[in-house]
């Protein structure tokens, strides 16, 4: 397999969550206090990695929450925001001027900021009342699993808890099966579909951020194809009039509630065109892994499934993932 080291995804993985005891220390320090709102602000693919979470908490417990882009939020501000609210904010660089400017708007309302960071040292760890590094570790949703998780066991959501966290455990090792199980039709979906002039990229509910940052930071940003995501119900109004014989539609099958949109999206589209691809995560094993928990884990087994198209598309398509014309290549006007 290409670009595929076994002993480093686990490694990667392990490092994280060997810092469970840390992450849930977060939690109870946040809990430790009453508050009113969870809010979720970044940027990008940092903000869409973190949209699940919202998805979660609004499914299994009555906690309110909001989200808004960090640009989006400097500028409009959010009437829901009080002393007592509590937001997470998430960048890789520790940098990112947007989710800056949100987090120093969002301090000096006294709220206090929760930020997942991949280096150390940076202005936003700075800025935090609370951090977690990541440093090489991944998926950095395993922060959020443990962090969120705890949360809501604390808050009374979520009693199984302990039971969840626990089977995390195994969960490096079972997403580095996934990745084997995937690669094959992965690199198939590469070649085939690498240069198409069009895709529409498609998920619902938990999936429905992944859908939509894969098709922008990978596709997109990473290796410029044109592409459109749109989520699974939204399908319906408006992008299913463009479904032709050779338009290339890729749908994620999310295994949590709105499973349903996605497989209505399925019906359909698989009689309108010849270049429908479903990406399922039902068909991947995750041992150690109980059933009634895998409707929590489609971001994380989807996010290990597109890792093998990334890895080898860049190769087909001789266009390394780490080309850009204007990403960070200087000020945007």
């Amino acid at each position: 397999m290409i670009n595929f080291d076994e002993a480093v995804i686990r490694e990667n993985y392990q490092f994280i969550y060997a810092q469970r005891d840390r992450i849930e220390a977060i939690a109870d320090q946040i809990c430790a206090d009453e508050f009113d709102l969870l809010f979720f602000t970044s940027s990008g693919g940092s903000m869409a990695m973190m949209q699940p979470f919202q998805h979660y908490i609004n499914h299994y417990s009555p906690i309110p929450t909001d989200a808004m882009l960090s640009a989006d939020l400097v500028l409009t501000g959010c009437n829901r925001i009080t002393s007592h609210s509590i937001a997470f904010l998430t960048s890789k660089s520790g940098d990112t001027p947007d989710t800056l400017k949100a987090a120093q708007y969002l301090k000096e309302r006294g709220v206090r900021l929760v930020s997942v960071i991949g280096i150390p040292d940076s202005p936003l760890e700075a800025i935090s009342d609370y951090s977690f590094i990541y440093k090489d570790g991944r998926p950095q949703e395993l922060v959020f699993y443990l962090l969120i998780g705890k949360i809501l066991e604390i808050k009374g959501y979520f009693p199984d808890y302990k039971s969840f966290a626990d089977e995390l455990g195994s969960l490096g090792s079972a997403l580095a099966q996934v990745r084997i199980q995937a690669d094959e039709a992965c690199i198939s979906y590469a070649k085939k579909y690498c240069r198409e002039p069009y895709n529409i990229w498609i998920g619902s509910g938990d999936l429905w951020p992944t859908a939509y940052s894969y098709s922008m930071c990978v596709l997109e940003e990473s290796q410029w194809i044109r592409t459109k995501s749109v989520s699974s119900p939204e399908f319906f109004h408006g992008t299913l009039e463009l479904l032709e014989d050779d338009v290339c539609v890729t749908l994620l099958l999310t295994e949590g509630v709105t499973r349903p949109l996605d497989e209505k999206v399925k019906a359909f589209a698989q009689k309108h065109t010849n270049k429908l691809t479903c990406f399922d995560c039902r068909d991947y094993a995750l041992p150690g892994i109980s059933d009634r928990y895998r409707p929590l884990l489609s971001p994380m087994i989807m996010a290990a499934v597109l890792q093998r198209i990334s890895k080898n598309i860049e190769v087909i398509t001789d266009h390394s993932l780490d080309i850009r014309r204007y990403y960070r290549k200087g000020e945007y006007s």
